[in-house]
């Protein structure tokens, strides 16, 4: 019996590498607030992640905190927005999506542990406004000490 040839394998293993890597979505979204989230008695996961637009609300972390001071503000994808800014991040989220599964976008809000409810009120009426009626608010589950 002859043995197998092994002399294009690299090439193989090279070419899956390459092809994974350039296939392969890294985050999106850079954190720019801080964010500890509460804890929930009851939570649920989110069956399909890529249907999720996330919100995050919280204090600005410290390298940007010389420049927008350290009041709590709203991150939308890579920049700091104001509330009536929601209505065009939902309408350009859901352009992104198949149109099958428009109907199935949930908006998840991540908001720090210490953020006023008046802010969250405020975001909940804007998405109110354009129809995104499925908002599904991130929370860790609680620490059981022994």
């Amino acid at each position: 019996m002859q043995a197998i040839g092994t002399s294009s394998l690299p090439d193989i293993v090279f070419m899956l590498l390459i092809f994974f890597m350039v296939t392969t979505t890294i985050r999106e979204t850079n954190k720019k607030v801080v964010i500890k989230l509460p804890e929930a008695t009851e939570s649920a996961k989110l069956e399909r992640k890529d249907l999720a637009s996330h919100i995050y609300v919280g204090a600005p972390i410290k390298g940007e905190q010389a420049k927008y001071g350290t009041e709590v503000r709203i991150q939308l994808n890579d920049s700091f927005r104001s509330v009536t800014d929601i209505r065009d991040f939902v309408a350009a989220e859901r352009e992104n999506m198949n149109e099958a599964d428009r109907p199935f976008m949930t908006v998840s809000i991540r908001a720090d542990i210490n953020t006023r409810m008046g802010i969250i009120t405020d975001i909940k009426q804007e998405l109110r406004r354009c129809s995104a009626l499925k908002i599904m608010y991130a929370a860790r589950k609680p620490q059981v000490i022994e």
